[in-house]
């Protein structure tokens, strides 16, 4: 069929399955959006920044398990990409990133709206494409689209001139992707992987460290396979919470810098460690030289890079996540003799009885982890909730609070950090699935980064509460000058009160409250909870309150600092 390479992109989009797009439109891809005016099946969803269009196909990919993709048009369109592209690239999460770009013959001439995105975002992408011949569209489509879910998921970029999608071809999408040098493994070795059996079956202590990765493998069936084939206790990173249902018996916490001290001592006191998707981040190991050093490291990951990047393998195994879990489930349930950790698993439980979270509940201001803790308690009976962040303290206590048992209902930016991610990665997260309870919980600092998305998430009909934890801080920083500069506070005071937040709600044609004190909590979060409209929850807590527990930075991940009553925040003048 005859049409134009605009077109041809619809088709392409249509052919992958796609169902939403996001995105802005401008100058160099015009031909794009007058493509999608004349008509297609896939959903465009404006943002009012291209940073949130890319944060919502993050939300939308992470809500789905399907590649999201974003639209923008070239120059500080495109730039404005380079910010969800990094985190998705941190964050191994599939996305499609397709850019205007100007006529071929003006590229190399400092042109208006010109600038060398795909060499721009060469370290932070799996590939890019700067297509050069209409005829290649759907072949790259296709290459794009194979290459950002297969293997370790993550970003890819094609880049279309202005007259590349006003050319024409004779359209016909490929059946298969023609890429040579793109083989990801399929399958891991039987052998490492009966290794990796023995491991754990000869163990007294093991313990599933489990990252994201493994929802990325779409694997959560099979991790818990393998956890109650050889009753092996679970802890789950950030980026892997909801991975393994938290109700769970053998469920044991979060690791980290802000993980439960329980968690922490579990997985550094284990014997054997089998990581699953997980890279060893910095976050979860502190010191590296003194994190679990008496443990036999079983390593399951597609990446082969990420083998011994960090952590010395003992067992590596390479491959596909869902399939390697599959057969290593089956062998333990072999070779597993019963009641092997039963000893481990008690002690563990003491451990947590032991070192619950704690903070201090006293004072005349509303503390944080209240917050949290409502929230928890007024979702606790709903079918489907997913729960968007920003990055900071909130993010933490959303961590240690929110009890997450189904996979994919936590959404968060890890690896690059990215305030601001909460609010657009909602609205995707509500487009891959409108039937579904979505609720971001916030920072007053990240909110004001991409609080303009609000008016997307009214606009489009996709409705999300908004719960901000309002400090009046940047809670994070100000907790790391009192903790480790020496109480001098710099350039870190918001202020509860500017904005107005609720009022700001209203504006976008959202409903907006506001919570001064515990009182008035329960009420509020219910009421919007309720609405079935886009909602804003200001609730102005106690900004002395820290983020406890905590594993200082380059210190061991037993180090762990706890909330100490007799320690408390000294107050504040506000």
């Amino acid at each position: 069929m005859r049409m134009t390479g605009a077109d041809a992109i619809l088709r392409s989009l249509e052919a992958e399955g796609v169902e939403v797009m996001f995105g802005i439109p401008g100058g160099a891809i015009l031909p794009l959006y007058d493509a999608i005016a004349r008509g297609t099946t896939v959903r465009h969803v404006l943002a009012r920044h291209e940073q949130g269009a890319g944060h919502m196909a993050e939300g939308y990919a992470r809500a789905s398990g399907r590649v999201g993709v974003a639209l923008a048009t070239s120059g500080p369109g495109a730039t404005n990409l380079v910010t969800p592209i990094a985190d998705a690239w941190m964050d191994s999460t599939p996305l499609v990133c397709i850019t205007g770009q100007v006529r071929r013959h003006l590229i190399g001439t400092d042109a208006f709206q010109e600038c060398d995105i795909t060499g721009i975002t060469i370290p932070i992408v799996k590939h890019s494409w700067l297509v050069q011949d209409v005829d290649e569209l759907p072949h790259i489509l296709k290459a794009a689209f194979h290459v950002a879910q297969t293997g370790r998921s993550g970003p890819v970029l094609v880049d279309v001139p202005r007259d590349v999608q006003e050319a024409e071809l004779d359209f016909s999408y490929p059946d298969e992707v023609n890429l040579p040098g793109w083989k990801p493994p399929r399958r891991g070795h039987p052998r490492q992987i009966a290794a990796a059996a023995e491991a754990v079956a000869a163990a007294e202590r093991p313990i599933l460290y489990v990252g994201g990765g493994t929802l990325n493998a779409h694997a959560t069936d099979e991790l818990r396979a393998v956890a109650e084939a050889a009753r092996i206790p679970v802890v789950t990173t950030l980026m892997a919470k909801s991975a393994f249902p938290e109700s769970h018996e053998l469920f044991a916490g979060h690791p980290g810098m802000h993980g439960p001290k329980w968690s922490n001592w579990a997985l550094n006191k284990a014997d054997v460690i089998v990581a699953c998707g997980s890279r060893f981040d910095d976050r979860v190991t502190g010191k590296v030289s003194a994190f679990a050093p008496g443990a036999t490291v079983v390593h399951l990951d597609v990446d082969a890079a990420e083998i011994s990047k960090i952590r010395h393998a003992d067992v590596p195994v390479v491959g596909p996540l869902k399939p390697v879990l599959a057969e290593l489930a089956e062998l333990l349930a072999k070779q597993t003799k019963p009641g092997r950790t039963d000893g481990w698993l008690a002690q563990i439980a003491e451990w947590r009885e032991q070192f619950p979270l704690r903070y201090g509940e006293g004072g005349d201001m509303l503390k944080p982890q209240k917050v949290l803790e409502a929230l928890q308690a007024l979702t606790a009976g709903r079918d489907d909730v997913v729960w968007t962040t920003g990055v900071g303290q909130h993010q933490m206590w959303a961590m240690q609070y929110l009890e997450c048992d189904r996979p994919r209902t936590f959404i968060t930016s890890g690896g690059l950090g990215t305030m601001g991610y909460g609010i657009p990665a909602a609205v995707g997260a509500k487009a891959a699935r409108p039937d579904a309870t979505v609720v971001c919980v916030d920072g007053d600092g990240c909110f004001q980064m991409t609080q303009q998305e609000l008016a997307t998430a009214v606009l489009e009909q996709l409705p999300i509460v908004v719960v901000i934890v309002n400090n009046g801080y940047l809670g994070m920083v100000r907790q790391w000058q009192d903790m480790f500069f020496e109480e001098r506070f710099s350039q870190i005071h918001l202020t509860h009160q500017l904005p107005d937040y609720a009022a700001l709600g209203r504006a976008y044609g959202a409903l907006g409250l506001t919570v001064d004190s515990e009182d008035q909590l329960e009420e509020a979060l219910a009421e919007a909870l309720a609405s079935g409209r886009t909602a804003v929850v200001d609730c102005r807590v106690d900004p002395r309150e820290h983020c406890f527990p905590m594993i200082p930075a380059g210190a061991a991940a037993l180090d762990v600092l706890e909330y100490d009553p007799d320690h408390d925040s000294e107050a504040l003048a506000l």
